[in-house]
Order: structure tokens, then C-alpha cells, then sequence
């Protein structure tokens, strides 16, 4: 028999030195043992006791009840709204039924509701509407004169550039092509690809464009979508998806306070909880604050480039950190400036930080060919980095009668035209054209931020570094500046928490002119106002200084109803009202 092998003595002199080892951790582990047992006894002997006397059917039914109430707990306490949004809810509910407290509230609510009416200036001077068919067809020229007397309506022009954001090109010749397009497609539905296979194609290239303007690699994919609420509909739903299928139960989404209405929306349709993420004083997004909220629940991380309302690109970069760490999906809401910033560089307007599929973490990217890409309205984009991400925005009904049913968006037919027209677009201006336009743009936008900051009594909101400019004050109300550069044509977007107001730059904003124009009403206007610093704010501006103290948010929901109600409204409206710093109408 062969002697034995080295490696045999070498486990036996292991085992040997590994027994006593083994032998003192065991007897360590007696009293905790031996303490534990102790108390399982008492506890034990205690519920007995409790219970002694105790028929069987009782202990069924308290098994069955504590266990009913605990579920209710459990449910009660972890919705998607938070446990002290529900409770602020219920108090300022139970207070409107209140019999003396409750009359005054609903007093003053319809005094808003009727100042919001009157403030709206899409209902006044309409003296007549169209309430049924005509009995008769009109003809073309009438029906296209009839057009002619819709398309006049309003004070505002856009055309003259007064306007914040809303037209982001309105060139003619564009204009002209866009209209040829939309005809040659007018009947066409990327619903039936065999039918119209050349608008399939289309739409397939207009995602890779985009994918390729944001450094996709080969995996990354997309969608056309109608907008950009509904791009980031698709990639939060996708990711709800997701979380269902890792066991998140219920999802969670974390967004900065300064996200997109949108994620809000998703968070409603979805039924996902919104957890908003505070910001820094230079309105980004407080990156430390976004790490504290993870959890076991986090589907999906958010950010803007830029956001809707200082123009304050977030830290990507950092927050995409978080996502490879915690490998949590990452998307980033550039449907305002997306294709503006995807051409900075080339502008030579480098940004500070990366904010594309460069960038390890990120996994989707939504952004709007119709603003700064030109297209007709009713077109976005949303891509992913990979295509397993995509396919968790499908939605596949294999089971209906009327055929296996697929769809990549929300919607199922889609107008073919619009998406024809996107194409068109992208290949009319092409790389050089997107460039020189980022380049005026921007240009402008630094212009007016350098003369804006040399205005005393007003600020302007963090360091902007794309085309939006928000502005506030610590002297004034804010929206008192609104009003007289309403009253002098300007269309300003007006933003809460804080107060102030926007201009997003276009095209339009960077024609001969227009800027210095922008520059000596902001300055005509505060020295008006500076005049009277305690004037009273009147119409749009005092209804959104209003919202702001309402601590009860629903009452704010429900007066904003009215200007919803109001946008499909036929009736002639029965009195007017002017804001100050506005002409009024006679």
C-alpha cells in the first residue's frame, strides 16, 4: 500500500486544529442559547395564560381578526402617497364640512374661480360658436376662410418674437416644406407598417438619428412618441414593469422638485410613488438628498437637461454614480433642450458636465424633436441604452379577438403625417443647420442673462447654461413685472415655489432686435414699478401668488379645473376684467 500523501497529512493536521476552534465557539454560544430559551418560556407562559380559559373558536377569530387588521395597517400605511399627505387631505376636507367654515372657504373659492374665468384671455371678445353640423357642407374657399377668421384670433404674436418658448422656429420656408410633407402622408398610420412601409422606415430613422446624436451604442434603441409628457410616460412605465418583475411591489421614483409635471402624471397613471428630491441653492438637484431617499423600493432615478423652469442643468454625472451603484435605472428628461445641448460642443458651447448614454448609469434619454428640432408639433423621442429596456414599454394583448394587438406607446393609430414631417425636418437642416441655430441661440441667451444680472432689484435664478433665463426678485412681486410686459406684448411664463418668470429663448428671440427689445421693456417696466412697491398684483399674477399660500393643495386643483373647463368652453362670457399694467378691453 502506498504511504500517505502530503496533502492528506495536511488535512488532518487542519481538522485537528480546527476542532478545538469549532469546540470553543459552540460553548460560547450556550448561554445565548440557554437565555433565549428563557425568555421563549416566558413568553410563552405569558400568552398561555392570556388565553387560558379561552374557547377554540375565540383564538381562531382573534387569529383571524389581528390578522385582517394588520394587513389594513400594512396597506394604510405604505400607498404611493405619503401617510402625511393623506392626513393633510382628510383635515382640509373635513374642514370644508364644516357648517360656518366651510361656507366662507367655498365663498372664496368661487370668487377665484370667477377671477380665473376672466383672466382668461382665450374666452374674451367671442361672440358667437358653432354648436352642430351645418346642414349644408361649406365650400373650400368658405371653410378656408372661415380658417382664416380662427387663425387671427388672440393679442399675441408670435411671429414678432415676444413669446417664451412655445414656437421654436416659425421660419417660412420650413413652413412651406412641412405642408408639402404633411399632404404626401395626411392618410398614413405607422399602425399598418405593411400598408405604409415607407413611413416605418421614416419613424426607424428617426430614432437612430436621435440615438446616434446622443452616443448611443449599437444596443440602444427607442421610440417616437406625441410629446415629451408622453416620452417620459413610456420610460417610467417601463421601469414599473421592471420593478414588478425584480419583486418591487411598490415602486418607487425619485425626482427633483424641479422634474417635469410629467413624472407626476406617471406617478398618477402608474400608480407609482413620487418621492421629489429637494434642491442646492444653485437649483440643481441635491445629490446627497437623492442617495439618502434610496430604498429596497427605488425603480427608477430622474433628472433634467435642463429642467423646465430655471434652465439649471442637473449633476448627471453624479446621480448616474447612484444608479450603477444601487443598479437602479436612470433617466434623464431632456425634452426641452435636448437638441440644443446635443449640439453645444460643436457650437462651441461646451457644457460642464456629460449628460448622454456617454455616461455609464444612464439608461433612457427623452427628448423633443418638436422644440429645438424644429418639427411640427405632436413629436418626441424616447431611447434607451438597451433594447431590454425598451421592451418593458411595449404593450402586447395576445389574447383579443380582433387579432394579437401590439403597440410601442400609449396611443395605437398615430397621424403619419406628423412623423413624415419630423423626418423631413431632420433631413432639411441637417448637422450644420442644427449648429449654427444652437449657436444664435445660445449666443443670445448669454447676452441676456450678462444685461438681465446688471438689472438692480432683480436676479436671476442659479447658472443657466442652455436657453432658459428665470427671473425673480426680493424688492417687488414678480409677477407685477409679468403683468406690464404682458401689457407690452411680451408672453412670459410664470413658475411658483419660488415666485418668478422665464423666458425660454427661441429662434424668434435672436432676429435683429428682438433681445435689445426685451431688455428696455424689463427695464421700463421696474421703473414703473419701482414707483409703488406696494401696489396691489391683479389677474394671473395674483391668482398664482394666491395658489402659493393655499396650504390645502385640492382647493388649488379645483380652481385650476376652471381654466381647464374653460379651454372647451362655447359660452359667450359675460364680463371682463383687466390686470394692472394691462390695458383693459372696451
Amino acid at each position: 500500500m502506498d504511504p500517505p500523501s502530503s496533502s492528506y497529512h495536511s488535512e488532518n493536521i487542519y481538522l485537528f486544529l480546527l476542532l478545538p476552534l469549532t469546540q470553543v465557539s459552540e460553548d460560547a454560544i450556550i448561554p445565548y442559547k440557554e437565555i433565549l430559551q428563557m425568555y421563549w418560556e416566558k413568553a410563552t407562559s405569558f400568552v398561555n395564560a392570556q388565553c387560558d380559559g379561552l374557547e377554540p373558536w375565540q383564538l381562531i377569530g382573534l387569529t383571524i381578526s389581528s390578522t385582517l387588521i394588520s394587513v389594513w395597517l400594512h396597506g394604510f400605511l405604505f400607498q404611493s402617497e405619503s401617510l402625511t399627505s393623506r392626513t393633510k387631505k382628510q383635515f382640509f376636507k373635513l374642514l370644508r364640512k364644516m357648517p360656518f367654515i366651510g361656507a366662507i372657504i367655498q365663498k372664496k373659492i368661487d370668487e377665484a374661480l370667477n377671477d380665473v374665468t376672466s383672466s382668461l384671455s382665450f374666452l374674451k371678445d367671442e361672440k358667437d360658436y358653432i354648436k352642430a353640423l351645418p346642414e349644408q357642407g361649406m365650400s373650400q374657399p368658405e371653410v378656408l376662410e372661415k380658417m382664416k377668421d380662427y387663425s387671427s384670433k388672440g393679442d399675441v404674436r408670435w411671429q414678432d418674437g415676444k413669446v417664451s418658448g412655445t414656437v421654436y422656429s416659425g421660419e417660412e420656408k420650413l413652413t412651406h416644406l412641412l405642408v408639402k410633407v404633411y399632404e404626401e402622408f395626411a392618410w398614413s398610420n405607422p399602425l399598418h407598417p405593411d400598408i405604409f412601409p415607407g413611413l416605418r422606415k421614416m419613424e426607424a430613422e428617426v430614432v437612430r438619428i436621435a440615438c446616434t446624436l446622443f452616443n448611443g451604442g449599437p444596443n440602444s434603441c427607442g421610440a417616437m412618441t406625441s410629446g415629451g409628457t408622453e416620452s417620459i410616460l413610456m420610460a417610467c412605465k417601463a421601469y414599473r414593469d421592471l420593478a414588478y418583475e425584480r419583486g418591487i411591489k411598490q415602486p418607487e421614483m425619485l425626482v427633483p422638485v424641479s422634474a417635469h409635471a410629467a413624472f407626476d402624471k406617471a406617478a398618477h397613471y402608474f400608480g407609482l410613488k413620487l418621492i421629489h428630491i429637494p434642491l442646492t441653492k444653485a437649483m440643481e438637484v441635491d445629490v446627497q438628498a437623492m442617495r439618502r431617499a434610496i430604498s429596497k423600493n427605488t425603480a427608477m432615478l430622474a433628472c433634467s437637461a435642463p429642467q423646465f423652469p430655471h434652465g439649471i442643468m442637473d449633476p448627471i454625472e453624479e446621480v448616474a454614480e447612484l444608479a450603477v451603484k444601487y443598479k437602479i435605472p436612470f433617466h434623464v428628461d431632456a425634452c426641452l433642450g435636448g437638441f440644443l445641448i446635443a449640439f453645444m460642443d460643436k457650437a462651441g458651447f461646451p457644457l460642464k458636465r456629460r449628460f448622454d448614454f456617454r455616461v455609464k448609469g444612464v439608461t433612457s434619454i427623452s427628448a423633443d424633436t418638436h422644440k429645438y428640432g424644429y418639427a411640427p408639433k405632436g413629436s418626441s423621442v424616447v431611447l434607451y441604452s438597451d433594447k431590454k429596456y425598451r421592451s418593458y414599454q411595449f404593450f402586447i394583448a395576445p389574447d383579443w379577438q380582433g387579432g394579437i394587438y401590439a403597440s410601442p406607446s400609449v396611443a395605437g393609430s398615430r397621424p403619419g403625417g406628423i412623423i413624415a414631417a419630423c423626418w423631413a425636418t431632420l433631413m432639411h437642416i441637417g448637422e450644420s443647420g442644427y449648429i449654427e441655430a444652437t449657436k444664435r441661440i445660445i449666443k443670445t441667451a448669454r447676452f441676456l442673462e450678462s444685461e438681465l444680472r446688471k438689472i438692480d432689484s432683480i436676479f436671476i435664478f442659479g447658472k443657466p447654461e442652455v436657453s432658459v433665463l428665470s427671473i425673480g426678485s426680493d424688492t417687488f412681486d414678480i409677477y407685477r413685472l409679468s403683468n406690464f410686459l404682458a401689457a407690452k406684448g411680451w408672453n412670459l411664463n410664470v413658475l411658483q415655489f419660488p415666485s418668478s418668470i422665464h423666458l425660454c429663448i427661441t429662434q424668434l428671440h435672436t432676429k435683429p432686435g428682438v433681445a435689445e427689445q426685451f431688455l428696455k421693456d424689463v427695464k421700463d417696466s421696474i421703473e414703473e414699478i419701482m414707483k409703488d412697491l406696494n401696489a396691489k398684483t391683479t389677474g394671473m399674477g395674483a391668482i398664482y401668488g394666491m395658489a402659493q399660500s393655499v396650504p390645502d393643495r385640492s382647493l388649488v386643483a379645483e380652481i385650476s379645473q376652471a381654466y381647464l373647463d374653460g379651454l372647451y368652453s362655447t359660452d359667450v362670457p359675460c364680463s371682463e376684467k383687466h390686470m394692472n399694467g394691462s390695458p383693459g378691453h372696451h
